[in-house]
């Protein structure tokens, strides 16, 4: 009895999903819809990320659209920017747990290509834009680099041997991402290779996260859910989610051309 209820404190994959996704449905609408306000509406006033005082009393100072860009703020660089983190830590966790790497695979790169057309029109308005690709590409990339990194270990010789063909994985990787502009570039890469090489330590890997993020302030803040997580999968809402990604950028699009254009 007691043994079961210590495994299931904490909180769930399922759970640490949705807390991705409701902090990435925010980021997306303030860049979406709240960026296009700010794009029709400048009046003037001069746009910066900064949080001190006394920028933000003048931001709500100087009326409506200043104080719509604060709740910008808020929503993409503050609360928005937990989403990433905690997708890279439950690919590295999907990665290790999945019965089958082929089908997790075709199913990250599938919803890429589904999620392009959306993701275009919702950050760019075209249909297709060549300026940046969505995460999915990212962590379809990530997921190959571990997969490749796994079978170095598996198959490499000598200490040497296996960080050179893990290293020729990561930067593969990496290189491919900045080539064709995938959402965090390679910068996400390297927190998913951080989070992979201490998956076998869960203190080392949420450090190692966190190093990770230190460009993003707030980012970081999200290793405390992955602290609170249990290793349980939680509801079965597996294609909800994926599908959630794509579906939610046509809608903003469409809200935002209803609105904005």
């Amino acid at each position: 009895m007691g043994t079961r209820m210590r495994k299931t404190i904490g909180i769930s994959g399922s759970t640490l999903k949705i807390i991705a996704v409701i902090s990435m449905l925010i980021d997306h609408t303030g860049a979406v819809l709240l960026g296009q306000f700010l794009a029709h509406n400048s009046q003037g006033l001069t746009f910066k990320v900064d949080f001190s005082i006394a920028y933000i009393q003048e931001m709500l100072q100087a009326g409506v659209t200043g104080q719509v860009y604060v709740a910008y703020l808020i929503m993409r660089n503050v609360i928005g920017r937990l989403a990433f983190p905690i997708y890279c830590f439950l690919l590295v966790e999907g990665f290790e747990k999945t019965h089958n790497r082929v089908r997790y695979a075709e199913r990250l790169f599938l919803f890429a290509l589904l999620s392009e057309l959306p993701f275009d029109l919702a950050f760019y308005g075209k249909i297709s834009d060549h300026t940046g690709q969505n995460v999915f590409f990212t962590l379809f990339l990530g997921f190959l680099m571990m997969w490749g990194m796994e079978k170095t270990e598996e198959l490499a010789g000598g200490l040497w041997v296996k960080w050179a063909g893990m290293g020729a994985c990561f930067l593969t990787a990496a290189f491919v991402a900045e080539k064709i502009c995938c959402d965090y570039g390679a910068n996400g890469i390297i927190a998913i290779a951080l989070l992979f090489l201490f998956r076998k330590n869960r203190a080392g890997q949420i450090i190692a996260g966190c190093a990770a993020f230190l460009y993003e302030i707030t980012a970081p803040l999200a290793f405390i859910f992955v602290a609170m997580y249990n290793g349980q999968r939680g509801m079965k809402l597996k294609y909800i989610f994926y599908a959630f990604y794509p579906i939610h950028l046509a809608l903003l699009y469409i809200l935002g051309a209803a609105f904005f254009r």
